[in-house]
């Protein structure tokens, strides 16, 4: 090898250090930008008044990563729609434990991870090689390793409530926000809650129709895709759909994105982008009141009425409902642990997706839960003698015409008042009569305090009868035991 020849490598070498280099330190301010590389790192700037920073948006500029402000001082770790400032992709980070504060960092190193040097890790895509992070058109977030030309990581492989536009959704994903999540099955889609209990119950299930093509064992597992022509498709191969769910604009060449969100209240809807506003063109549940919880626990939904509550004396707030949150069961606690209310005219929401058991009794069937301690309480009808067991923290009811359909639910005692219901009737008499008990003391207190006064300073006198006289503390401590053993007498009598 020449001289020239060793001293050009060298130049190039160099070069192409300095421009890794270089790319690489313009990269750790939080700048937007269309590529990531590895030694990146930014912070939440706490000047900064907006709920959203961004970090790397796509090459259309629709999508940008960045860091999300949640209840003013937490952080997520998101993907929003630019135009309309909604989360498409959330990373799953623990509640309530990011916050929006220079000490928190996102770093990729091969991996993109978010720490803080206190807490340590609240979450990382745990991958390793990588050299860039990209942002899709679609939305889509890669790790690549540009070397190999691989994919080692997406955000279209976790979601979080959202599906876009030809993002595959399989069995081994699940929407999820809050209590509630969507799973697909063998041929079927399903929304689940998860209430806490020992049950977490189906509340919605569409099963393939099976139109165009066969679910057929061997081809693999189903998996569902929102289609830019307006519908949710459920597919095992590409060849045919096994099952579609129009929206209001399928077929009608309405242009726009597409999505299909989980939403905070259980219901599953489809939107499209109309280049102003998101359009709601799906719903899975189109009955408010079959909502699994449309007005919290204890609630009753009536279809033109609204919310009450099912103790019919318990004024139902908006903001609160009609009694907090529980979760668990009553293993511990036994029989001691609840109080038990009763409604006639109710019924269980997705009754038809409820296991239930026949009974001869509304009796049968209520001492069936009060033997189980796991179960929060039953639904009988009078007419077929179904039982339907509750295994979950009672949620809402819904109304019902007659007094056909009779409910019996366990109340959780509590030693004082808490959430929204109400101390007993037997708690209040228990506590005037310790109140009393109080006060009466107090009183018996204060004037044997005077007493000792007035005799210390020779203001009153003791004398047959009364009980207070002249003379020194021995005749004094003999008076006063007499005084008590004839009240004792008294009291005999």
């Amino acid at each position: 090898m020449t001289k020239p020849t060793i001293v050009s490598n060298l130049f190039l070498s160099l070069t192409l250090f300095l421009t890794t280099w270089v790319r690489s330190l313009s990269s750790t301010n939080t700048t937007t930008t269309h590529e990531i590389l590895r030694g990146f790192s930014a912070t939440p700037d706490p000047s900064n008044p907006s709920s959203f920073q961004p970090l790397l948006t796509d090459p259309t500029s629709t999508f940008s990563l960045g860091f999300l402000r949640v209840k003013s001082s937490e952080l997520a770790l998101s993907i929003i729609h630019v135009p309309s400032s909604d989360p498409v992709w959330l990373a799953q980070i623990i509640p309530n434990s990011a916050r929006w504060s220079e000490s928190t960092r996102l770093l990729f190193n091969g991996s993109l991870v978010l720490s803080d040097p206190h807490s340590g890790v609240f979450w990382s895509t745990g991958t390793n090689g990588g050299d860039g992070l990209r942002l899709l058109n679609n939305s889509n977030l890669q790790i690549v390793d540009s070397v190999a030309v691989t994919v080692l990581w997406q955000s279209f492989d976790f979601p979080s409530d959202t599906l876009v536009e030809s993002q595959n959704f399989t069995s081994a994903m699940a929407l999820r926000n809050g209590p509630y999540s969507m799973r697909v099955g063998r041929d079927f889609l399903a929304l689940y809650a998860d209430f806490k209990g020992d049950s977490n119950p189906l509340y919605w299930r569409h099963k393939a129709m099976e139109a165009k093509a066969q679910v057929e064992d061997g081809l693999g597992p189903v998996y569902a895709r929102v289609d830019s022509d307006g519908f949710l498709g459920m597919y095992q191969t590409e060849a045919a759909p096994v099952d579609v769910m129009a929206f209001a604009s399928f077929h009608r060449g309405v242009a726009g994105l597409r999505r299909l969100r989980l939403e905070p209240d259980g219901n599953l809807r489809g939107y499209f982008w109309n280049s102003t506003i998101w359009v709601t063109e799906f719903e899975a549940i189109q009955d408010w009141c079959e909502l699994p919880s449309a007005c919290g626990p204890y609630g009753l939904c009536s279809a033109g009425n609204g919310c009450t509550c099912l103790d019919n004396k318990t004024e139902f707030s908006g903001s609160g409902g009609c009694s907090r949150a529980e979760s668990g069961d009553f293993c511990s606690g036994g029989e001691e642990g609840f109080w038990v209310l009763r409604r006639a005219g109710v019924e269980l929401p997705y009754k038809e997706l409820v296991g239930f058991e026949k009974m001869g009794s509304l009796e049968e069937c209520e001492g069936d839960c009060m033997r189980n301690c796991s179960c929060w309480g039953v639904v009988f009808s009078n007419v077929s003698g179904f039982c339907y067991r509750i295994g979950y923290p009672v949620q809402t009811l819904v109304a019902f015409g007659d007094g056909t359909k009779v409910g019996v639910f366990k109340v959780r005692k509590r030693g004082e008042k808490e959430g929204k219901w109400e101390v007993g009737f037997g708690g209040v008499v228990g506590l005037v009569v310790v109140g009393m008990g109080v006060l009466g003391g107090l009183i018996g207190l204060g004037v044997w305090w005077w007493k000792k006064r007035m005799i210390k300073e020779g203001k009153v006198e003791f004398v047959e009868g009364v009980g207070l006289a002249p003379g020194p503390y021995r005749d004094l401590k003999e008076s006063l035991r007499s005084e008590s053993s004839r009240s004792l007498e008294l009291c005999k009598r």
